[in-house]
């Protein structure tokens, strides 16, 4: 089953405490399909500028991404660029560059209208409503934000997650969304808002799971117990890029390639979701990705599972 995602194709330059890389591939699009790709098909809309080359191009079709919705502009793709030599839980943004991605018009290929899955990475509100609305047969919408789009898009916001199903963001938006410290009450607050469950993502301390009371039609995801899913403890962290958009392609492409969503296959999203983020901040950029094996994900998800085995 097929996953189209909306969202950034980029380059980031960044420096962390393992050293420095210049203009590498990112983006939110880039990091979700990358990691989607080892379990479903993923189609990806998208614009970038002169800068994307077949270089760029090739790593995509490695991984029998569809590009099609893919636009390509006159001009210079999103670039960011950004140091975790302070908080490696933390970028510090040096310099941020819309580019071609400032007059961003999604256009979705007729190609993608059979696609059961959507994901809207974190763009503009308006932008990601504008695809889901015109995108009415999927069975399944997941969704993004930060916290921009919080503070100063609220109104707009608040229309996009009333069309979202599994909302993930992490816990400082959580909290800001919701506007309370307790993470629980939080929680609840932003699932009346209108998804029916929202991921909170903890970075290095894993995730936890709230389910509203129509979870899914009531195929019992249980509304009183949330779920927490580990983190690897890994002795080094190279780069954190990506780690939150690579948890959200393997959560949500897990839930694509299963024939039913169940809570034993929200459950096994969670750490299939831990393991993608896991490998992408071994190295930096994308590179991580896109030299998995199926037989590596498989490998370490067992190492997930018995992180949380009591008997």
């Amino acid at each position: 089953m097929a996953i189209t995602v909306v969202g950034s194709v980029a380059f980031d330059t960044v420096e962390t405490p393992a050293g420095r890389v210049d203009r590498c591939l990112a983006g939110a699009a880039t990091y979700f399909s990358l990691a989607a790709s080892y379990f479903t098909d993923v189609r990806v809309i998208a614009v970038v500028g002169e800068d994307f080359t077949a270089k760029e191009e090739a790593v995509f079709a490695a991984r029998g991404i569809d590009t099609r919705g893919v636009e390509r502009a006159p001009g210079k793709s999103f670039f960011w660029q950004g140091s975790y030599l302070e908080n490696l839980n933390e970028a510090k943004t040096l310099q941020t560059d819309l580019n071609v991605f400032a007059s961003f018009e999604p256009k979705i290929p007729a190609a993608y209208q059979d696609s059961e899955f959507l994901f809207l990475a974190n763009i503009d509100p308006v932008l990601q409503k504008r695809v889901r609305d015109a995108m009415p047969g999927v069975k399944l919408v997941g969704g993004d934000t930060m916290n921009y789009w919080i503070n100063d898009h609220r109104d707009n916001l608040l229309k996009m997650l009333a069309c979202v199903d599994i909302l993930l963001i992490n816990d400082t938006e959580t909290k800001l969304l919701a506007g309370s410290r307790n993470p629980v009450k939080a929680a609840r607050d932003v699932l009346s808002l209108g998804p029916k469950s929202l991921v909170v993502k903890h970075g290095e301390y894993g995730a936890t799971a709230f389910f509203g009371p129509n979870s899914f039609h009531g195929n019992g995801l249980d509304s009183h117990h949330p779920f927490r899913a580990p983190a690897l403890p890994l002795a080094e962290v190279v780069d954190p890029t990506g780690a939150g958009d690579s948890f959200a392609g393997g959560f949500f492409g897990y839930i694509a390639s299963q024939p039913e969503l169940t809570p034993a296959v929200f459950k096994r999203a969670m750490f299939y979701g831990g393991v993608m983020g896991s490998f992408t901040v071994e190295r930096f950029g994308t590179e991580r990705l896109r030299q998995l094996t199926r037989e590596e994900i498989e490998e370490r998800f067992a190492i997930f599972r018995e992180l949380t085995h009591l008997d």
